[in-house]
């Protein structure tokens, strides 16, 4: 039971991020909403690789790697977006 409570507890609290992302989505319209949106789910995304991908108990190189990866990523879209905005 000792391994199972913290699962229980980052599911409880992905459930809740849920919750606030249906919420949000209802409330909010325009650019707040999308704000809303992009930080609710980075939040999602940082519980699923801290604990689910076990993450935290990875050595420092590991973390610094999927950083790296998060980065990446978000260049990746910076320049999706960057293609979009200029046709």
């Amino acid at each position: 039971m000792k391994v199972v409570a913290p699962l229980i507890a980052v599911w409880a609290a992905l459930l809740a991020l849920l919750g606030m992302t249906v919420g949000a989505s209802l409330v909010l319209t325009g650019t707040p909403s999308l704000v809303a949106s992009l930080g609710i789910a980075s939040a999602k995304a940082a519980l699923i690789a801290w604990v689910y991908m076990q993450l935290r108990r990875e050595g420092g190189l590991m973390r610094i790697m999927a950083l790296g990866a998060a980065f990446w990523l978000l260049i990746l879209l910076g320049y999706l977006a960057l293609d979009y905005l200029t046709r």
